[in-house]
C-alpha cells in the first residue's frame, strides 16, 4: 500500500533522511521510533506530499505529490504539534470533511466519545482551544472519516487516560482494514498498538521488525492498588486515571485500557516506597468498572 523507494531529504546540507527504503501494507501498525531529529516527522511529510524528495514515495501506486489531492482522501493525520489556525471549529470540520468527502457529523460524534463536545465549540478559534481540545479535535478529523491509512505522531500525548482508551477502541475497529503509522520517540508509549516497528536514526533504518499483538487494543485491566499509607499526591495522580479509594485511602481501584498497562505501571514506580500490593486482571467484554 505505501512504499518508499531510497528516499533522501536534505535540509541546508544536512541529510535527514538516507535512502530509506520500506513498505506498509494493510493491516500493518507501525511503529515508527527514534530519538528527536532521526527523521520521523519528515518521513510522515515525505509520506503527506508536503516535502520534495529524493527517490520516489507512493501510495496504492501512485506517487503522492504527483496525485495528492487523491492521496489526501485517503489518509487521516494526526500532526504532533497542532496547526495555530485561526479558523472557528465548525470551519475547520467542515473543510475538513470536504477534503476527503465525509460526513461532518461522523467527526463530532467521535468528539463526543472522545470528551469533546465539539458541537459547544462551533464558532471557537481552533487556536484557543486548550493543548488536549485540539488534540481531541485533530484525532477526530482523522477517524471520524473513510480513510484506508492513518498516520498519527505522538496521538496520545495531551490525552487523559479516558480519552487514551476511547482512542484505543476507536484504532481497533480499523486494526484490520488500514495501514497504521504511529510516531513516537518511546517505543514503551505505543508498543501494545502495533504489529511492528521501525525505528530510524540519523535518518537510516536501523530495525525493522514484526512483533506479535501481545495486547487487544480495545481490553481493559480492572487494577487495585494497596498502600502502606495514605499519599495525597498519589491519590491526586490515579483519580485523573478515575480510580475511587477505599480503606480510608490505603486501595484504590479503577480500570486501565491494556495498551496502557506499561504507562500506569511507570506512574505507580514513582511511588514504589508506598505500595504494598498489585492486582491487574484482564475484565471481561462489556463488564469494565
Amino acid at each position: 500500500m505505501i512504499r518508499f523507494d531510497k528516499v533522501s531529504k536534505t535540509f541546508r546540507r544536512t541529510t535527514v533522511l538516507d535512502k530509506i527504503s520500506l513498505s506498509i501494507g494493510q493491516g500493518d501498525r507501525v511503529a515508527l521510533v527514534g530519538s528527536n531529529g532521526a527523521g520521523k516527522t519528515t518521513l510522515i511529510r515525505c509520506l503527506l506530499g508536503e516535502y520534495i524528495c529524493d527517490g520516489e514515495v507512493t501510495l496504492a501506486g501512485k506517487e503522492v505529490r504527483a496525485h495528492r489531492t487523491e492521496i489526501l482522501k485517503r489518509v487521516g493525520f494526526v500532526p504532533q504539534i497542532p496547526p495555530p489556525l485561526k479558523m472557528p471549529v465548525q470551519q475547520l470540520i467542515n473543510f475538513a470533511a470536504g477534503v476527503c468527502d465525509s460526513d461532518p457529523e461522523k467527526m463530532y460524534a467521535v468528539s463526543e466519545q472522545l470528551g469533546l463536545a465539539a458541537g459547544s465549540f462551533r464558532k471557537h478559534p481552533f487556536v484557543k482551544l486548550s493543548g488536549g481540545q485540539k488534540q481531541k479535535l485533530l484525532i477526530a478529523i482523522a477517524l471520524g472519516r473513510d480513510c484506508d491509512v492513518l498516520v498519527m505522531d505522538e496521538p496520545a500525548a495531551n490525552l487523559d487516560p479516558e480519552a487514551r482508551h476511547v482512542l484505543f477502541k476507536l484504532l481497533a475497529e480499523k486494526q484490520n482494514d488500514a495501514a497504521m503509522i504511529i510516531s513516537s520517540h518511546r517505543l514503551d508509549e505505543v508498543a501494545a498498538l502495533v504489529n511492528r516497528v521501525i525505528e530510524l536514526d540519523q535518518g537510516k533504518v536501523v530495525l525493522d521488525d514484526h512483533v506479535a499483538d501481545a495486547v487487544d487494543m480495545d481490553s481493559v485491566l480492572n487494577c487495585s492498588v494497596r498502600l502502606t499509607r495514605p499519599d495525597s499526591a498519589f491519590a491526586s495522580t490515579v483519580r485523573e486515571w478515575g480510580f475511587v479509594e477505599s480503606g480510608d485511602g490505603l486501595v484504590w481501584s479503577g480500570p486501565v485500557a491494556g495498551p496502557d498497562r506499561l504507562r500506569f505501571l511507570g506512574v505507580l514506580s514513582r511511588y514504589a516506597g508506598l505500595l504494598n500490593g498489585i492486582v491487574m486482571e484482564e475484565a471481561e467484554k462489556g463488564s469494565e468498572q
